[in-house]
């Protein structure tokens, strides 16, 4: 299947996934992050605000900064076609609709982090696979933040069991990932540096 096809079929059949299930999913996908004692002993996360049909990130925000973890959020720079990061302590107050209507931080609210100090990204994604690859939305921000500006960074993909496939036909300017979690397992992939 082309890229494009492959997407398209993935997001769509997100898209059915009952509103109820993808909740309780996302919980357990939670759980599981906080079990890698890998995560939990980072210092600073950076992390999609969930939109649509997405893994919902909201709880792994709010117990990173209950854990004292600092949390970053991505600010879409759509005419730079890339992300900066912004530190997010009180999400009710600092989230606002962005990019694409998708919630992000405030710039006048909130306080820029430079991507050195990221130690972990948590990805977004619409199809996976246990090798490590990862198809995004077509846009190419996350790729190119890994690429330029954290390339130091642990990457964890965050994804439902459905969207896993046996093989993403990836590509070269594609970065892998280091942790792929579902609500069935916690896999260190086989391109983890």
């Amino acid at each position: 299947m082309e890229r494009e096809e492959l997407r398209r079929a993935i997001l769509r059949q997100r898209e059915e996934l009952p509103v109820l299930e993808r909740q309780e999913k996302s919980r357990v996908i939670s759980r599981n992050f906080w079990r890698t004692t890998e995560f939990s002993r980072v210092g600073t996360i950076f992390l999609y605000v969930n939109f649509r049909s997405e893994v919902e990130t909201m709880g792994i925000l709010r117990q990173a900064l209950e854990r004292k973890i600092r949390v970053a959020v991505p600010l879409t720079l759509a005419r730079e076609s890339r992300l900066e990061a912004y530190e997010i302590t009180d999400p009710d107050r600092q989230l606002r609709p962005g990019y694409c209507r998708i919630p992000e931080p405030d710039p006048n609210l909130s306080r820029l982090i430079m991507p050195a100090e990221i130690e972990l990204v948590l990805l977004p994604g619409s199809v996976f696979d246990l090798a490590g690859n990862r198809l995004g939305y077509g846009g190419g921000y996350y790729d190119r933040f890994l690429a330029n500006d954290a390339p130091h960074a642990l990457r964890v993909g965050l994804a439902y069991e459905m969207q896993i496939i046996d093989k993403v036909p990836a590509q070269a300017h594609d970065e892998p990932l280091d942790y792929l979690i579902s609500e069935k397992k916690v896999i260190k992939t086989k391109s983890c540096r």
